[in-house]
């Protein structure tokens, strides 16, 4: 795998880390959750025969730091992070791809939404934007208890919360699992992303879920927007989100390999449907 090149970009509040692969037009990848850039290594590299690719790290996340201690994040914040980063590393103005997953497609949707001139196309893979959804109060209080449970006994009892609200019954964890499943990276990856899960439980989680889209600036730009969620996700709490949004923009939801972590669960195959999609827009 070809190494990237790295780079560090100041935004206010934080110093960004990013790597970019390959050439021809930009394709910016936003990771979700407590993911970094290497989230999407594989993709990266298997897309850089015919992209610019730019993954990052989001700030207070592995090597982006933030200036000060860690507090409650905004999802325009991000996205103002992810408009910087595009002036920087396409400076010509050149409208951009954009591809997230999970709290990085609810960072693909605002940049949409507050730049549109700067976004060529953006697909976002199960963006849990709860509030578009007619139980939006239930799931707001699901993600509330998710963050007690982190607050009251570490990480892995909030992550068994979490798989028991929004995985299959049959394979959400018994509730005396508590231990975290990492994706298949590397040792050092791994560390360095579960080093992470604190911030986003404590700091991500209940402010992203808890945002609203500008479903009108959205609307003005629909044709621009993919709303995607994995083959194995249908109704599911984190699939829903994205089929809500479709509906509000009048779209259809484009269905990937895979559950929410289809990506890391089935790289090839992702890819090949993300591919495949980036040129027809």
């Amino acid at each position: 795998m070809t190494e990237p090149k790295t780079g560090t970009l100041k935004v206010p509040g934080a110093t960004l880390h990013y790597e970019v692969r390959g050439s021809g037009p930009v394709l910016l990848m936003i990771p979700g959750g407590a993911g970094d850039a290497a989230s999407y290594d594989h993709a990266a590299a298997a897309l850089a025969d015919r992209y610019t690719v730019v993954s990052y790290d989001r700030r207070g996340a592995s090597r982006s730091t933030l200036d000060g201690p860690p507090t409650d994040q905004r999802v325009e914040v991000h996205g103002e992070d992810a408009f910087l980063l595009l002036d920087a590393v396409a400076p010509d103005g050149e409208p951009a791809y954009v591809f997230g997953c999970s709290a990085g497609a609810i960072v693909a949707v605002d940049l949409l939404a507050r730049h549109p001139e700067r976004v060529r196309l953006a697909i976002a893979h199960e963006p849990p934007l709860v509030e578009l959804l007619p139980d939006a109060e239930k799931q707001r209080a699901f993600f509330a208890e998710v963050r007690a449970a982190y607050r009251r006994e570490g990480v892995g009892a909030a992550m068994a919360v979490m798989a028991a609200g929004t995985l299959p019954q049959e394979q959400a964890p018994e509730k005396e699992d508590r231990g975290v499943q990492p994706p298949p990276f590397p040792a050092e990856v791994i560390e360095r992303m579960t080093a992470n899960l604190p911030y986003y439980l404590e700091h991500i989680l209940c402010p992203f879920t808890g945002h609203t889209p500008d479903l009108e600036a959205l609307a003005a730009v629909s044709e621009r927007l993919v709303p995607a969620g994995g083959r194995e996700s249908h109704g599911l709490l984190l699939y829903r989100p994205a089929v809500a949004l479709a509906e509000r923009l009048g779209t259809e939801v484009v269905d990937f390999p895979g559950g929410h972590t289809g990506l890391s669960e089935h790289p090839a195959e992702f890819t090949e449907v993300l591919r495949e999609i980036l040129p027809r827009r």
